[in-house]
């Protein structure tokens, strides 16, 4: 027993001898990683704000004048520059995402109002953004879009997950958009539960004044 006890003491200082022989043998090759490690974090950092940072906000400051067109409803312009100064689409060519997520919205929108449907979903579908309001009326745009294209599922897809997001004030508009291509593709009864929806949930809408006249002509098919 007491051999036994001996030899239970003595292990911790054998683990511990052999962790040391291990430090030891490849000391060069964990400190030469460690190294690496460095810099390679530092390279990160480094790059984030001598390079990352100043082309994002070159291309944040090439957007300030579309975005005053765009505002001021000259949407050809805004997106496509007039010679002087550049468009979306030019800041999207030159920069891409440096230009930060509202960009995609700017030119799809842009060039949904300019009748370049294609360039409006292509622009769409790259819209991330976080904000609920703004990503249901990105995802409102789109639908638009494949509508003009004649794409009408795609369309409806997009109205379902527009009128799925959080409450807001364009729900109903999301709905009875839905309801509407619904109807046009022969689904009455899904367009009348989104008619319904709106006659129900959002009484107090300009969508809910006339809801009943497309109630209406369903209900009396």
């Amino acid at each position: 027993m007491a051999q036994n006890k001996k030899v239970q003491e003595e292990q911790p200082e054998v683990q511990v001898s052999s962790f040391e022989k291990f430090i030891k043998k490849y000391q060069k090759i964990l400190s030469w990683g460690v190294i690496c490690i460095l810099v390679i974090v530092f390279g990160i950092l480094a790059i984030n704000r001598w390079v990352v940072k100043p082309a994002q906000e070159e291309a944040r400051g090439q957007m300030f004048n579309a975005e005053q067109l765009f505002a001021a409803g000259n949407y050809e312009q805004a997106l496509n520059g007039d010679g002087n100064i550049l468009g979306f689409a030019q800041v999207a060519d030159q920069y891409g995402a440096k230009a930060g997520k509202s960009l995609w919205l700017y030119a799809g929108i842009s060039a949904y109002n300019t009748g370049d449907y294609e360039a409006a979903v292509s622009y769409l579908k790259k819209y991330n953004g976080k904000d609920k309001l703004l990503k249901g009326r990105a995802l409102c745009c789109l639908g638009d879009a494949y509508v003009n294209l004649d794409q009408k599922d795609k369309a409806l897809g997009c109205y379902k997950k527009a009128a799925a997001l959080e409450e807001n004030i364009y729900r109903a508009g999301y709905l009875l958009k839905a309801g509407m291509l619904c109807e046009e593709m022969g689904n009455d009864a899904q367009a009348l539960k989104y008619y319904k929806e709106i006659e129900t949930r959002y009484p107090q809408t300009m969508e809910a004044y006339e809801i009943q006249k497309f109630i209406s002509r369903i209900e009396n098919k």
